[in-house]
């Protein structure tokens, strides 16, 4: 092995071993602490809205593990780097290990909520990283010496050089050392011999372990974090019975082929800022209602678990979900009204803005009015029948229908401040979006899918429609240029949610463009005009291309 990829190894498995070690001190500190998931953070809190669009255009509700991957990758080469350059000058190599320290200590500090032990497991990780990289360049230098002669080199003998006098120079020649290479490396064609081998196995065997132990202490960190603040506490939530239940699903809300109408909690979509997904103790977390208000309230999780409760079917859409995209889902969402909590608190005059806090202090804002007009905007606590996953904001969150998620589905949710749009801007409007975004019409085909092939007859077109809060009312159809065509709807549990569709189409062979169009409750007809996502949701018709034969 050369000396400079061992040494380049070496700089990678102490930056593991570093990163490592963060995570289990970060179980004292707490899981943002740690230096990747809070450069991950400073890294989404600042990413340009186009940047961020991309990202989530690309790898969708993968998102955050592209980014872990990527910064994983980056922390990998710029970790080779200084294991090659402390190789050459170790004062250089402490200089990027502190490097990487300041960085880990000012992102974690920079963290919502950050303690003053914030810095800790950085400066942990970084202390090993110096001890594991001075052993494991140690370790990479002998692994690279001189190969032992197999015998000694004797004077006289044919195709042998003279040996060595002493304070002379020798068979090595000047300008060499002992091992006959310009720089501890070998000479051609030299016999290796087994203390040489037996370096290089101990170096290796050094490097497995520092990679071992990275990986135990890495993903063990992560586990100790999880279990020691939520995942019991979940598991012993009874959730109360709720007062109120939606309907039966009525028959024929399905369609064949067609996504579920009910989505499952682990298929549900994730689209947020946290790197990784807040663990809130529930015996510890509290709710407060304040601000433009009379009455400020606070609330724990038991008196939140006594508040009556009602089961809605809800739709909720994120804003970046782009023509024929997916991030959008239909859960059974458990809560309590929030209008009754609003009233409760008693908004003062002008207070037209309800701010929504997480607990990492991601802030979106709602219309009071919206909260207010008799809709099932609820506090939720549970989904599916079960209490709130801790991806989806266990122990708390909103669910407001008819708005997209970015200004109304705040999870890991710890503050309600009643507030005015002209004094305050949540997390994404100064960074282009709109502060107030009711969700579009919209729709999708399903089934076939973009590129599918099909035989010649009856053809069944199938997908999903939805314009939460004021219905869907109409579906239609467009094969190639021929004239829009209904399609038949599915039973629907109410206007929050989606609805689901299906079209015979009687396909003759060619290659064909099938297009889809809703018109909600209101009598809109969703638009043609395409529209990114930025600032208040895409629009367009969504077209899917078939090929019968």
């Amino acid at each position: 092995m050369k000396l400079s990829v061992g040494a380049g190894l070496a700089g990678v498995a102490a930056a593991a071993v570093a990163v490592g070690t963060s995570e289990v001190v970060a179980v004292l500190t707490g899981p943002l602490t740690a230096p990747v998931p809070a450069v991950g953070g400073v890294v989404i809190d600042n990413v340009p809205g186009p940047v961020k669009d991309f990202g989530i255009s690309v790898f969708g509700v993968h998102d955050k593990t592209a980014l872990i991957v990527g910064t994983g990758v980056l922390l990998a080469i710029y970790a080779y780097g200084v294991g090659v350059v402390a190789r050459r000058s170790w004062r250089l190599g402490l200089a990027g290990i502190g490097l990487f320290a300041a960085v880990g200590v000012a992102a974690a500090q920079t963290r919502h909520d950050a303690s003053v032990f914030a810095w800790l497991p950085t400066v942990v990780g970084a202390a090993l990283a110096v001890w594991v990289l001075r052993l494991l360049l140690d370790r990479a230098g002998a692994g690279s010496a001189a190969p032992v002669v197999a015998e000694p080199v004797v004077a006289g003998v044919a195709g042998r050089g003279p040996t060595s006098a002493p304070g002379g120079a020798g068979a090595t020649g000047p300008g060499r050392d002992a091992t006959g290479g310009p720089d501890g490396g070998a000479t051609a064609g030299a016999p290796i011999g087994p203390a040489y081998v037996e370096d290089r196995r101990y170096f290796l065997k050094l490097l497995g372990i520092a990679f071992g132990a990275a990986a135990a202490t890495g993903f063990g960190g992560r586990w100790l974090a999880s279990r020691r603040a939520v995942t019991a506490a979940r598991n012993d939530v009874v959730l109360p019975a709720p007062r109120q239940t939606p309907p039966p699903l009525p028959a024929g809300v399905q369609v064949p082929g067609v996504t579920p109408y009910i989505s499952p909690n682990k298929d549900f979509y994730r689209i947020d800022t946290a790197l990784i997904p807040p663990q809130v103790d529930p015996s510890t977390w509290q709710l407060r209602i304040h601000g433009m208000v009379r009455n400020p309230i606070t609330l724990t999780w038991e008196q939140l678990l006594q508040r009556p409760m009602i089961e809605r079917y809800v739709t909720l859409a994120c804003v970046s979900n782009e023509v024929g995209g997916d991030l959008i889902g239909n859960a059974l969402w458990l809560g309590t009204p929030i209008r009754e909590l609003l009233e409760e608190a008693g908004p003062l005059p002008g207070a037209d803005q309800v701010v929504q806090r997480s607990v990492d202090g991601w802030t979106c804002g709602s219309p009071t009015s919206v909260l207010m007009d008799g809709r099932d905007a609820l506090l939720a606590v549970g989904m599916n029948g079960e209490p709130l996953p801790v991806d989806h904001g266990f122990p708390a969150r909103m669910v407001v229908p008819g708005l997209y998620g970015y200004v109304s589905a705040c999870k890991w949710i710890t503050e309600i401040e009643l507030s005015r749009f002209a004094d305050f801007d949540a997390y994404w409007v100064p960074r282009g979006w709109a502060a107030q975004a009711p969700i579009k019409t919209a729709s999708r085909i399903d089934t076939p899918r973009d590129g599918a092939s099909r035989k010649p007859g009856s053809v069944v077109v199938g997908g999903v429609a939805w314009a939460q809060h004021r219905g869907i009312d109409k579906v239609e159809v467009q094969v190639d240029d021929e004239p829009w065509a209904e399609a038949t709807l599915a039973a629907t549990v109410s206007s929050d949610t989606w609805r689901e569709w299906s079209f015979g189409w009687p396909a003759t062979p060619g290659q064909h463009r099938l297009r889809v169009r809703a018109t909600d409750g209101s009598g809109v007809t969703q638009t043609s005009t395409p529209a990114a996502p930025a600032p208040d949701g895409a629009s367009g018709w969504h077209s899917i291309s078939v090929r019968i034969d």
